[in-house]
Parts: C-alpha cells; sequence; structure tokens
C-alpha cells in the first residue's frame, strides 16, 4: 500500500513547497509519513465535520486547499475549532495535509482550475514570481556530455516553460594536472593534461538545486566536479499568483456576469460599474485584492476574486469591471485537482473522495 510519505510527494512534485508564500503553512499538518493510505478525502477546509466525514467513509487522511494549522498554536486543549479539528484528527489517527498557495501558485494550479471553468484561453500567469530559478554551469568531456545532461534532465534541470531539455554548451580546453593521491578519470598523477570538454548550461529551479548537484556529480565522470551555481532574478513564468487569458468571443458585461454565476453556481456576484465588452479576464482565486493592479496592467476587462472590502473596488478606475464571486466561490473546484492529480497517480489503490460537508460558513438570502 502506499504511504503518507508516497502521497506527499506526489502532491509536492505538483505542487513543490517552496512555491508557497512566507506566510503561508503548508504541508502535513498531522500526521505519520510512513502510515498506510486507506482512503483519501478532499475538502477546500478542514473542519471537525470533516474529520468526522473521513472517519465515517474511512479515510485516513484528509487532503485539504486551506491550513488547519495557519497560526501558531500555544496550547492544545480544544478550546478553539481549529484545536477540537486537531484533536479529533489525532484521536482517530487521520493525518492532515494541506496544499495551499503553493497550489496558488503554479500553472496547473486553482487559477487554472477557475479559469477552465470560465471558459478562458491563451493562459498565463498574471504575476510571475522572481528568484526561483538557478542556472548551473559545468564542464564536461565531449564523450561524456549527453550522459551528464540526461542525469540533469532527469533531476529536474533544463525545462523552459513547455520545453524540456534546454541547454547550451560551447566547446573549449580544459586544463588540470592530477595531485598525488588522486585517481583522474583522464591523464596521470603530476602530469599537466588538456582536455576538449563543452561548457554545458541549464536553467533549474532553485529549490531543486542540491537534487541536480547530487545528479551531475553521480553522472559526471572526474573525480572532482567543476561547476558554478548562479542566482537569477528572472521571472518564472509558470510559478506565481493569478492568471490572465481570453474569452473566445467578447461577451457584455451583464452577460458576462451570468457566465459567472452558471460556471460557478453563485447567486450574487459583486461588481463595478464598466460598459466596455469583456474579452481579457484576469481572476485569482481567494483574497485577490493585492493584483487588482496587475490586472490593470494588463489589460484585462474584468477581474474576477473574491474577499474584496468596499475600498478596493476604487482600484477598478472604471478601466476595468471587478466581480467578487466570494472566496469558497473561486476555490470550490480545487478539490478536482487533488481527486485528478491522486487519481492518476495510485488508481484505485486507496478510495479518493470528495467531502460532502459544505464548509463554506457564508450564506446568501437572495
Amino acid at each position: 500500500m502506499p504511504t503518507l510519505q508516497d502521497l506527499m510527494r506526489v502532491l509536492e512534485q505538483a505542487a513543490p513547497l517552496a512555491y508557497q508564500e512566507s506566510y503561508d503553512n503548508a504541508g502535513l499538518q498531522c500526521g505519520n509519513p510512513a502510515a498506510e493510505v486507506r482512503g483519501v478525502l478532499i475538502a477546500l477546509d478542514c473542519t471537525p465535520a470533516v474529520v468526522e466525514e473521513a472517519r465515517r467513509r474511512g479515510c485516513n487522511v484528509v487532503v485539504a486547499h486551506h491550513p488547519l494549522i495557519f497560526k501558531p498554536l500555544k496550547r492544545l486543549t480544544g478550546a478553539t475549532e481549529v484545536e477540537q479539528t486537531l484533536l479529533l484528527a489525532i484521536r482517530h489517527d487521520i493525518a492532515l495535509y494541506a496544499a495551499h498557495t503553493n497550489l496558488d501558485n503554479v500553472l496547473h494550479g486553482v487559477n487554472r482550475k477557475l479559469a477552465d471553468k470560465l471558459g478562458l484561453q491563451q493562459l498565463r500567469i498574471l504575476d510571475p514570481k522572481p528568484g526561483l530559478l538557478a542556472k548551473l554551469i559545468t564542464y564536461v568531456p565531449l564523450a561524456h556530455t549527453e550522459a551528464v545532461l540526461q542525469a540533469l534532465y532527469q533531476a529536474g534541470a533544463g525545462q523552459v516553460g513547455a520545453y524540456s531539455e534546454c541547454s547550451f554548451r560551447t566547446e573549449g580546453t580544459g586544463t588540470f594536472t592530477p595531485g598525488t593521491g588522486t585517481h583522474p578519470h583522464i591523464g596521470q598523477v603530476g602530469q599537466p593534461e588538456e582536455v576538449p570538454e563543452h561548457r554545458v548550461e541549464v536553467l533549474l529551479p532553485l529549490h531543486l538545486k542540491n537534487a541536480v548537484v547530487r545528479a551531475l556529480r553521480q553522472a559526471h565522470p572526474y573525480e572532482e566536479v567543476a561547476y558554478d551555481i548562479i542566482r537569477l532574478e528572472n521571472q518564472h513564468q509558470d510559478v506565481g499568483s493569478g492568471m490572465v487569458g481570453e474569452l473566445p468571443e467578447p461577451l457584455s458585461p451583464a452577460e458576462f456576469r451570468q457566465r459567472l454565476k452558471t460556471a460557478l453556481g453563485v447567486p450574487v456576484v459583486k461588481y463595478t460599474a464598466f460598459e466596455q465588452p469583456i474579452r481579457k479576464v484576469a481572476l485569482c482565486g481567494g483574497a485577490g485584492a493585492f493584483l487588482i493592479g496587475n490586472a490593470r496592467a494588463a489589460g484585462a476587462d474584468a477581474y474576477v476574486t473574491g474577499d474584496l472590502k468596499y475600498h478596493e473596488y476604487f482600484g477598478a478606475e472604471g478601466r476595468l469591471m471587478l466581480c467578487d464571486v466570494g472566496h469558497f466561490e473561486s476555490e470550490q473546484f480545487t478539490g478536482e485537482i487533488f481527486r485528478d492529480l491522486l487519481m492518476g497517480n495510485f488508481g484505485s489503490t486507496f478510495a479518493v473522495l470528495i467531502a460532502e460537508t459544505l464548509t463554506n460558513p457564508v450564506r446568501y438570502d437572495c
């Protein structure tokens, strides 16, 4: 049977913990990574009712979008709902795992799911993050270049957008003199040596640095491997906040709001006045007021998000229509991401169920 560690590995390959925001607390909240997974219940939030549902339906893991433990706990007495939920999970040996802003920030995460529900095309990240990439430069004897590159690719290097196995190489001459006690792959101790080599350059996600260097050392024929890792300020086009795309055809503002209601099943959309046709749409699941300026700069006709405050609506500046569909409503399909990911990797090895418990605390009197 797969273990909780196996499940975490799959989730974190899709949404690396390194991509969560600094204030977040994604990852394993409680549970033994070595425990076998008997069943997984998926929910947007983890509450006592969700944990009870997991117990009732034979699931020993709850995977949620929002972390149960978000702020530090000073005690565990059951005085708050968070503490009650955690105690209940521990009592019934149910592990709790959360993928939050790390799932928000990846190309095929929460915002992509929302964009797909709205039928948007030509999608890209609205606010790509800088400082997440590095460049590896190394020097390899010509005959070993392909083997070294394949090892680097397998470790996660060489990916640029939708292109894989990307590298750059130039040919030159490496020089060295093996010292006493060395075991050179080429040359003899004490004898100066010149070797035709490739200078090889590849990009890599910074959080994979250790794995890529380990793969380089294992695949490289030299006893001492020369390499440089340079941290880049380039934006990572596949990681960041929000998303922007286009509708297949323009809609009037009223037609677009109706599309929101139909696609998301929401009874109410709070919005700002706007009279122009809606073609380009920016969005951010959850609380996305911080991206209003980015949506304007991207030339969006509408920006869809949740949790907007009164004064934040003025940020539209008459240049786009702000649409607040609600926090829960904008993230309600996140469970489908977890379900498809787990079933795609584990098949029917264990049950993967979406919670029936409604965790949205908001009600509408329409």
